[in-house]
């Protein structure tokens, strides 16, 4: 395995570990470590090049499944005990991205429409966290016609927060209801899988079968439509998502709620944040 490979993997972690943490972006992070462009165009670009799509989605996509399965245990144990460390740790990944994609748009000429973009991609970042104090009621998936059609458009809806840069994909399932019992559900096909009870596995499995099928005809059609956009305005496009970018680390400080439990507590957040900045810049070298 190669060097280029495992770190194409890591890559897919991170992004991985992003998904199922509300308040991050995975879409943030893909265009934070500089592989935003890369997937967009291996999943617009599936059907016509499917050997070249695969091959580069495959180890972003093994990445993503460790970081979900593998690590969200993990994860939700360094968010328990460590809150401020961690999500330090995530806004240093997104902050080191920033002088990279700064180069996208550098040379380019500001116009007032370019300002306007990245204003409101801004505001909608910072406001939409503000959301998080509302408390929807719980829904519960089941089997059925109007359930599989609803958790499908979830699924639709899910994939254009997951892929647009900014957006949190897990906290809009939050607001809507749907995250805990998704996330509940998942952990128990996987919990049924592992003890091999095919019953409950293939029962849970058969319940997520609209949401998966939501999330991968959604990430097409989103990720066409950035691809468009990207094609005709693209330095429009990317200011917009520098303004996503840049309102993301507020978000996620408004939306954690942690406080500063004594100077050993700053000091490891601040360190947690310099090494995810170093991470973020170097791997998207």
């Amino acid at each position: 395995m190669s060097g280029a490979f495992i770190k194409q993997i890591l890559k897919g972690t991170i992004i991985g570990v992003a998904n199922i943490i509300p308040g991050v972006s995975g879409g943030t992070l893909a265009v934070s470590m500089g592989i935003y462009d890369q997937i967009i165009e291996s999943i617009t670009q599936f059907f016509k090049q499917p050997k070249k799509s695969i091959i580069t989605l495959l180890p972003y996509g093994i990445g993503a499944v460790i970081g979900i399965i593998g690590l969200s245990f993990c994860i939700e144990w360094l968010f328990k005990y460590f809150p401020l460390a961690t999500n330090l740790f995530f806004i240093g990944l997104i902050i080191g991205s920033l002088p990279i994609l700064y180069r996208k748009v550098q040379g380019q000429g500001k116009k007032g429409s370019h300002i306007l973009a990245f204003l409101i991609m801004f505001a909608m970042v910072v406001g939409m966290c503000f959301m998080k104090d509302t408390k929807p009621t719980q829904e519960v998936l089941s089997i059925s016609l109007g359930g599989g059609i609803e958790l499908f458009f979830v699924g639709v809806i899910a994939a254009a927060t997951m892929v647009i840069p900014g957006v949190s994909g897990s906290m809009i399932l939050a607001l809507m209801g749907f995250y805990l019992p998704i996330i509940e559900t998942i952990n128990s096909c996987i919990k049924s899988l592992v003890i091999f009870d095919w019953a409950t596995c293939i029962t849970t499995g058969i319940t997520l079968v609209p949401f998966g099928l939501g999330i991968v005809i959604g990430t097409f059609l989103i990720a066409k439509m950035i691809e468009f956009l990207l094609k005709r305005c693209e330095t429009l496009v990317y200011w917009a998502i520098i303004g996503l970018v840049v309102g993301s680390p507020i978000a996620i400080l408004i939306t954690s709620g942690v406080v500063i439990n004594g100077i050993f507590s700053l000091v490891t957040a601040a360190l947690c944040f310099i090494l995810g900045s170093f991470i973020a810049y170097n791997l998207a070298q």
